[in-house]
């Protein structure tokens, strides 16, 4: 003050609230190509697919997550008491569809489900009680049923306190002996996550009812000793329209490490607040039954031996339980249930943690199962089979949704004293940093069959460290990491002036992850890069590299040793620092690293700001656009920096027509670009290619099967300047059969994946890229024409970092084949389209966020 000289525009937190729509929790990406289900008896023909509390003010989501999940809520039209339990809550049913999938099935439809759970709260049970979760992609309401005996406003405020001390202080909840006696084990009951596998919402209606009303001594004393929370529909939006994926075209179960979608984010939030100690999540169809746990790789950052001890003990009791029923082979066509750990040798992992039940144990169950009921009803089936054979396989799926309910409630409250405690002792883990316990017949003993296969574990780093200043690649996606940490439950602490940890100076702001917490599993599965497995089994059921610490775009350092301990000056973090920034004088660069600097570009570019480009692929923005920048950064959290730097070319407004998939679509539409989705059947319906600049192909459309006039009219389109980026192995045909690039794509194996070292060549399409990034079903490109430029590159030796990437069975098509390739590539064809090629899979669901921006710089810089 009083120099004279303006003050930089610094945008603070308040203000990031508006911007929800690239919120990291709000939707921020999109799952790959949908798959099979986890089990289904038919494949869709794609890819085979299968926080810590510090005090009760960080159970809550975070900044604007916080304000999605609260919208949700209070737009719910529900009227909830609070305090003990029942909470009446009178649910605000919707208008009757006549065209819901399920009612076919003779099951229940959704809009009947919120007059069923009105009337069960009707019943004169002190027992149900029913509150909105939050909504679905859709709209739709998400109904979470909590069915314990009666607790007064006190007896909850004590069961929550013990919750909080079994979290934050499990060295002295091992030691409560209230905790011992009378904390209620919470069990978490998810149903219906996927909306074509429907029967588990019948069972748990069912459930609920027979709960409420039974008056024998068994079911008192269940409810005396547990919690039990049903997840009525998780994805009603799939229910109705008889669908796998939500309203946005996403499989929910793929989206538990990045929480893309309402739905999921719905239920991480009761994992954060419920705590369940056991949890089953709902699925078909397997004939016989499947049963988890799995079969190797078991998830290394687990507490693997306490998880298993439990997972296997109650999947007994729910095969004794499935089998009772009396379903046979001959009579019914039901195969007896299977436990894939005991019964098969690989196939069926617990590897990722994108599905809710391997998911869960990081928030503190010891046992979580996926459960397959037997009779197909859903794709083919459904179309097919007469209505009385589907309801009869709905009404047996039913039965045997019903009974591994049981069995797992059984299972509880005859165990809640071990479950609680092995509850309590996972967290202790954590805290303390204590080493896990490799599994074996003795330190898991009743599980036979445990050889070195599933000795899966991992030696946890001692913090991490987010950098602030210099070292950090970007602000904005260090902000959006650290959110989705605190999102998450994980510990973050931001340093309030500069320190040295791990032999490492670095400034104040930048956020530590002190690894010695309750939930140090979910910090590490977020950051660490992963390992690569390639050589550990044959075969996985999808993707086997995930980290968010490589991938999402931030710098991120790993500290192994820190012998004077974690002692960094700082306060706890509830959410990230804005990163936005407006210079006060002069033009604006603002670098397009990410995608929400696409997203601040195509706004600019929306409102009619003439915007150029610099050479090495930044945007220059005028100083006359500064207003506008300042909405922006406040929107997204971008910088807009002062630079002298000369525009090199103008940038336009890119229109988009996209034959991609579902969650490529939601990407691109998160950058801002404004999008036109096309196929070959849209194509040779008639399209209008003056509404297009650029041309998106990975997935739908081939050149071939398009008719004489489609042909010729996309033709045109490339002969008059119209851009092409294509992806993967359509987007290569498509450039092979329309004669643009001269570059031979070679496939690598096809159940490839995982994360992979990268070069960069600099530039428009590849300045500013990280060095790491997303593969599956490899490719890489050879025999390059003139003038055809090599932009990104796989690392020397062998690229993959983490993940599963063999040889095929001839031994080509491994990574050190890919090794120093050219896995993306530019050009000009000789029609005069710009044309960028990519052998990665750079948008594959959000995992690889910070490669976002390397496909929108393609568009760009590709557009006609």
């Amino acid at each position: 003050m009083g120099t004279g000289i303006p003050r930089p525009l610094l945008i603070t937190t308040a203000a990031m609230a508006s911007a929800l729509l690239l919120s990291p929790v709000a939707a921020t990406a999109q799952p790959g190509p949908p798959g099979a289900s986890r089990g289904d008896g038919e494949s869709d023909g794609v890819h085979r697919e299968r926080a810590s509390g510090q005090g009760q003010a960080a159970r809550s989501p975070a900044g604007a997550a916080a304000k999605a999940l609260d919208a949700d809520r209070a737009s719910s039209g529900t009227r909830q008491s609070s305090g003990g339990y029942p909470r009446r809550t009178r649910l605000t049913p919707p208008a009757p569809d006549p065209a819901d999938k399920s009612i076919k099935l003779g099951l229940t439809p959704y809009h009947s489900i919120a007059p069923k759970l009105n009337e069960l709260q009707k019943l004169g049970s002190d027992r149900v009680s029913v509150e909105v979760a939050g909504k679905s992609a859709g709209g739709h309401q998400l109904y979470l049923v909590t069915v314990t005996a009666p607790e007064s406003s006190r007896e909850a405020r004590e069961q929550e306190r013990m919750r909080e001390l079994i979290e934050n202080a499990p060295a002295a909840a091992a030691k409560d002996r209230r905790i011992k006696a009378a904390y209620k084990a919470p069990v978490f009951i998810n149903n219906n996550i996927h909306g074509n596998e429907w029967e588990g919402t019948d069972a748990a209606l069912k459930l609920i009812e027979e709960l409420a009303k039974a008056k024998d001594r068994k079911t008192a004393d269940l409810l005396a000793k547990t919690r039990i929370y049903l997840n009525v529909t998780a994805n009603p939006d799939g229910r109705i329209a008889g669908t796998r994926a939500n309203a946005n075209g996403f499989d929910l179960n793929r989206d538990f490490i990045t929480a893309t979608q309402p739905e999921a984010r719905a239920i991480r939030q009761i994992a954060i607040d419920k705590q369940p100690a056991v949890m089953i999540d709902l699925h078909g169809y397997v004939n016989g039954t499947l049963i988890e746990p799995t079969t190797p790789p078991h998830g290394e950052n687990y507490e693997y031996d306490l998880f298993l001890k439990n997972s296997y003990a109650n999947a007994l009791g729910m095969e004794a339980a499935v089998n009772g029923l009396g379903y046979t082979a001959q009579k019914d066509g039901v195969e007896p249930a299977v436990i894939p750990f005991r019964d098969q040798e690989e196939g069926w992992d617990d590897w990722p943690p994108i599905f809710t039940p391997q998911y869960m144990p990081f928030q503190g169950a010891v046992a979580a199962h996926t459960i397959e009921f037997p009779m197909q009803v859903n794709n083919r089936s459904y179309d097919t089979l007469p209505v009385a054979e589907l309801r009869r396989r709905a009404a047996i799926n039913t039965d045997i949704a019903g009974a591994a309910m049981r069995a797992t409630l059984d299972y509880t409250a005859q165990k809640r004293s071990s479950v609680v405690a092995d509850q309590i002792e996972t967290f202790r883990r954590g805290a303390t940093g204590a080493a896990q316990v490799p599994v074996s017949e003795e330190t898991v003993p009743g599980v036979p069959g445990i050889g070195p296969e599933d000795v899966y574990t991992t030696d946890f780093p001692r913090a991490y460290v987010v950098p602030a200043g210099r070292s950090q690649r970007s602000a904005t996606a260090a902000a959006r990491l650290v959110d989705h940490l605190v999102a998450n439950d994980v510990r973050v602490e931001r340093a309030r002036r500069d320190f040295r940890l791990g032999g490492r100076s670095y400034e104040a702001g930048s956020y530590v992850v002190d690894m010695r917490q309750p939930k140090r599993g979910l910090a590490n599965v977020i950051l660490h890069e992963g390992r690569d497995i390639s050589a550990d089994v044959s075969t996985m059921y999808d993707i086997s590299g995930w980290s968010l610490g490589l991938l999402w775009g931030a710098s991120v350092d790993e500290v192994r040793k820190a012998p004077g301990g974690v002692d960094v000056p700082g306060r706890p973090v509830h959410a990230a620092s804005s990163a936005g920034y407006v210079a006060p004088r002069g033009d604006l660069r603002l670098r397009l690293d990410d995608p929400r600097e696409l997203a601040a570009l195509n706004s600019l570019l929306r409102e009619g700001v003439k915007v150029r480009r610099t050479a090495d692929g930044s945007a220059l923005v005028p100083a006359s656009a500064r207003k506008k920048a300042a909405a922006l950064a406040g929107r997204y959290g971008v910088a807009f920096h002062a630079t002298k730097a000369k525009g090199v070319a103008a940038l336009h407004r890119t229109r988009v027509a996209a034959a991609v998939t579902s969650g490529e679509l939601f990407a691109l539409r998160e950058m801002g670009f404004e999008v036109l989705p096309v196929s070959t059947a849209a194509l040779n319906a008639g399209f209008d290619w003056s509404k297009a600049d650029v041309l998106f192909v990975s997935s739908g459309l081939e050149y071939g099967k398009l008719d004489a006039a489609a042909r010729g009219a996309l033709d045109a389109f490339l002969a008059g300047g119209g851009g092409v980026v294509g992806r993967g192995a359509e987007g290569a045909a498509l450039n092979a059969d329309a004669g643009l690039l001269a570059a031979k794509p070679v496939e690598g194996n096809g159940d490839a994946n995982g994360v992979v070292r990268v070069v960069n060549a600099g530039g428009a399409v590849s300045g500013g890229v990280p060095e790491h990034t997303f593969v599956y079903s490899p490719m890489w490109f050879t025999d390059l024409g003139p003038g055809v430029r090599v932009e990104q590159s796989y690392g020397a030796g062998n690229p993959l970092v983490s993940g599963h990437w063999r040889a095929a069975e001839g031994g080509s098509g491994g990574p050190r084949d890919a090794a120093g390739k050219a896995a993306v590539v530019s050009g000009t064809s000789a029609k005069g389209a710009g044309v960028v090629l990519f052998g990665t899979e750079p948008l594959f669901r959000a995992h690889p966020k910070g490669a976002f921006a390397q496909v929108g710089r393609a568009l760009i810089n590709s557009a006609g």
